[in-house]
C-alpha cells in the first residue's frame, strides 16, 4: 500500500537499525545502568536514523517521523544543524540526556525488594524485572515530552537477550563498524554514512573478559623444577644410557603451589552500585570455580571489618554482608591480604583514599566508570561499566 519511495525509506530505516546495532546496544546499556526504558531508547534511535535519511531525495521517511534536530530543540532547547547534530550525538549520550525518570517515593522500598526476591528465586527474567522497575518510575518533563514527540514512531527495536552474548558483542561491533567505514569510503564525498560516524558501534572489550584474562594469568599454575622427583625421560631410561652407564640425576617439573590463591578486597566506604557489585561477585565466583582457587575476602574502609575465607571453587560473595561507612585507607586491607600470601588481588573501590602499603602480590584495582580517569597508586586499573 506504500509508495516505492516510502517502501525504500522503511527498509533503509530498519537496515540502519541493524547496521548501527541499536538493539544489542540497548542490552549493553541495560547491563551498565540496570534500568533502560525501551520506548525512550527506541525513540532516540529513530530520531538519529530519520535525520540521516531525511535529506535523501530517493526515499521518504514516515510523514510524522521524529528528527534528531527537532528532539534536541524541543527537549534541550538547542538549535543545531542536522549534520552537526549527527556528528556530535550518539545514541547512548542522547538517551542519557532524555531519561529523567524518577522512582516513585512509595515504591522505593517495595520495588527493590520485589526485584531482589525475583532474582534470587530465578523466577523473574531480566525484562520482567525491568518492567517491574519501570512500573515504579515516573517520567520527568524530558521523558514525558519525548514520548509525546515519538508517539507516531513504530516500536521496531526488539532486543533478543538470549541470543546476545557479551563476549561475542565486541567482535560483532567491530565487524559492523568496519562495514560502515568501508561503505563510507566507497560512497564518494557526499556519503550518507559520513553523518553517522558519531553513532558507529563502539568497540570495547567487556570488563568481564578483561577480569577473566588478568586473573587467569595470575592464578595459572606455574611449573617449577622439583629435585625430589626425576624427569620422565630419566624414568623411561631407568637412569642409564644405552651402554648401561648411569645417567646424572635429571630433576622433574611440578606445580609450584598446591592451590591458587586470590585475595578480594572490598572498600565498603565507597559508592559501589549494587547491580555492579552483583555482576562483580558472579565473575569472581566463576573464576575461582574454574581454577579451583581459594579466595580470601577482606572487607573494610579505614580498617578491616571482616575476613571470610572460601575453599577452592566455593566462593560466594553474594552471601557476604558488607557494612562500613567510615573513612577510607587501603593500607590495612592490603596488609591483611598480604598475610595470606595470595597470587593476585582484586580491590573493588572508588580509589578515593591513601595506600601507603604496597603488598608483594600484583593488585588489580576494579573501579566504577565514574573513576575511569583515576590514577591507581600501583598495579593496574580495571573499569567496571
Amino acid at each position: 500500500r506504500l509508495s516505492l519511495p516510502r517502501q525504500t525509506g522503511l527498509v533503509a530505516h530498519q537496515v540502519l537499525h541493524v547496521a548501527l546495532r541499536h538493539a544489542p546496544r540497548y542490552l549493553e546499556l541495560q547491563r551498565q545502568l540496570g534500568d533502560v526504558d525501551l520506548e525512550l531508547f527506541n525513540i532516540c534511535a529513530d530520531a538519529i536514523v530519520n535525520s540521516t535519511l531525511k535529506h535523501l531525495s530517493w526515499l521518504e521517511v514516515a510523514p510524522k517521523a521524529i528528527l534528531l534536530e527537532e528532539l534536541l530543540f524541543k527537549i534541550a532547547g538547542t538549535s543545531e544543524d542536522p549534520t552537526k547534530a549527527l556528528l556530535e550525538w550518539d545514541l547512548e549520550r542522547l538517551y542519557r540526556m532524555i531519561d529523567d525518570r524518577r522512582v516513585r517515593a512509595s515504591a522505593r522500598r517495595s520495588g527493590g525488594r520485589e526485584a531482589s526476591n525475583g532474582k534470587a528465586s530465578g523466577q523473574v527474567s531480566r525484562h520482567e524485572s525491568q518492567n517491574q522497575t519501570q512500573s515504579h518510575r515516573v517520567d520527568g518533563p524530558r521523558a514525558l515530552r519525548t514520548r509525546s514527540l515519538g508517539q507516531y514512531e513504530s516500536r521496531d527495536l526488539v532486543p533478543n537477550e538470549e541470543a546476545s552474548r557479551p563476549e561475542a558483542e565486541t567482535e560483532r561491533a567491530r565487524e559492523w563498524r568496519e562495514r560502515i567505514i568501508r561503505g563510507h569510503a566507497g560512497d564518494g564525498a557526499h556519503s550518507m554514512l559520513r553523518s553517522l560516524l558519531a553513532d558507529l558501534p563502539k568497540v570495547q572489550t567487556p570488563w568481564e573478559q578483561l577480569l577473566r584474562t588478568r586473573l587467569t594469568r595470575g592464578l595459572a599454575q606455574r611449573r617449577a623444577l622439583s629435585w625430589s622427583r626425576p624427569a620422565r625421560s630419566y624414568i623411561a631410561n631407568q637412569g642409564r644410557t644405552r651402554g648401561g652407564q648411569r645417567m646424572p640425576w635429571e630433576p622433574g617439573w611440578s606445580s609450584n603451589r598446591a592451590v591458587a590463591r586470590l585475595a578480594v578486597m572490598i572498600d565498603v566506604s565507597g559508592s559501589i552500585d549494587e547491580t555492579l557489585l552483583t555482576r562483580f561477585a558472579q565473575e569472581i565466583a566463576a573464576i575461582t570455580r574454574r581454577h579451583e582457587a581459594r579466595a580470601v575476602v577482606i572487607i573494610g574502609d579505614f580498617r578491616v571489618r571482616k575476613v571470610v575465607v572460601f575453599e577452592p571453587g566455593l566462593t560466594d560473595l553474594d552471601g557476604v554482608e558488607c557494612h562500613g561507612g567510615g573513612g577510607t585507607d587501603f593500607s590495612p586491607l592490603l596488609e591483611e591480604a598480604d598475610r595470606w600470601s595470595p597470587d593476585i588481588g582484586v580491590f573493588l573501590t572508588d580509589l578515593e583514599g591513601p595506600a601507603s602499603y604496597r603488598p608483594a602480590f600484583p593488585v588489580l584495582w576494579a573501579v566504577p566508570k565514574a573513576q575511569a580517569d583515576a590514577d591507581p597508586p600501583f598495579g593496574r586499573l580495571l573499569v567496571l561499566d
